[in-house]
């Protein structure tokens, strides 16, 4: 199967379980893998014959700010669950959504949950 990879895309919003989170703050950062049928824009060289990254950037932006979810689970899910109803030629989409800046006493890079999601049917 075909993919559409959006690496590192940076996100500031409103997440977390601690209050400071959700009024203050944070940068997140996530991957985005979508799979599709390339075919048809191989042959074509056509944006119309495949989904453009700048609009699913646009979709997931939105979805992801719309809202104040307690787990990064819960926002990867509705990245998730958002491209797949946007983009009805997905038929799959991997989230990695990194919570770099996470309020943890402890080095690190980054906690991040990962999900997978497919078309029913």
């Amino acid at each position: 199967m075909d993919k559409i990879i959006i690496k590192d895309l940076k996100l500031f919003a409103y997440h977390g379980v601690h209050e400071e989170e959700k009024m203050n703050g944070q940068n997140f950062i996530t991957d985005i893998t979508v799979y599709l049928d390339l075919t048809a824009a191989c042959v074509s060289d056509n944006v119309n014959d495949t989904v453009s990254y700048s609009e699913i950037i646009k979709t997931v932006t939105a979805a992801f700010k719309a809202e104040k979810y307690d787990l990064i689970e819960k926002a990867a899910a509705v990245i998730a669950d958002t491209v797949l109803e946007k983009f009805p030629s997905i038929t799959e989409c991997d989230v990695l959504l990194k919570k770099p800046e996470a309020p943890i006493k402890a080095e690190f890079g980054y906690v991040a949950v990962e999900i997978r999601r497919k078309r029913n049917g």
